[in-house]
């Protein structure tokens, strides 16, 4: 487990045991997201050996060294924003969460679209959105997760505004009771976003009587 993260679980309290479980559910998942030996350190270790293995072949091209230079690059990025989503998301676990009955292949979905997610803003959202199915697996399905890889920032940001409304009754539901009241359309959340996050099918909105 990387420096830093074995304290931020311990000095979680009560919900330390589920975000111990989070952890090691998330490295199954994905491939040892907190191993001992980080995957970057592994991948820049194995590169700059294969690096030089090539640079004493001379029929290794420039533009082979180059493209493995730019993988590792890559998957550094992508193991350094699956982190930090990962680190963000374990303070927002409550105490009688289950994070053990989480989908491998959802887990593995939602890292496929977060990993390329760079932004400090929209890493939050994403934290968010693991740690509400975290602690209530089955609350946000695939195809949520894959809308939500498909929007702008603008329109994350309106939905995490709109997460902050969320009341968790079987499944987390954002509940607004009157849209026209300031402290919805002080927060980006009216009638016309509303309708604009269901016309992108990120939410189903039905008025209550």
């Amino acid at each position: 487990m990387p420096e830093g993260t074995s304290n931020s679980v311990v000095n979680l309290g009560e919900i330390a045991k589920p975000a111990e479980i989070l952890i090691k559910k998330v490295s199954q998942a994905v491939g040892g997201l907190f191993a001992p030996y980080q995957i970057r350190r592994i991948a820049s270790a194995e590169a700059d050996a294969a690096i030089i293995r090539a640079q004493a072949d001379i029929q290794v091209a420039d533009l082979q060294r180059r493209a493995m230079h730019r993988f590792v690059e890559e998957q550094t990025s992508h193991q350094l924003n699956m982190e930090e989503i990962t680190n963000k998301a374990l303070p927002l676990l409550k105490e009688g969460s289950n994070p053990g009955k989480m989908e491998d292949d959802w887990i593995t979905n939602f890292f496929d679209k977060s990993r390329i997610v760079s932004d400090k803003e929209m890493q939050e959202l994403w934290s968010r959105v693991l740690a509400g199915e975290a602690n209530a697996p089955g609350t946000f399905s695939k195809r949520t997760v894959n809308a939500l890889g498909d929007l702008d920032k603008r329109d994350a940001l309106l939905f995490q505004s709109l997460l902050g409304f969320g009341w968790s009754v079987g499944v987390l539901s954002p509940l607004v009771f009157n849209y026209d009241d300031s402290i919805y359309t002080e927060n980006g959340v009216t009638f016309g976003t509303l309708t604009h996050l269901v016309s992108i099918g990120l939410i189903h909105y039905t008025a209550i009587p």
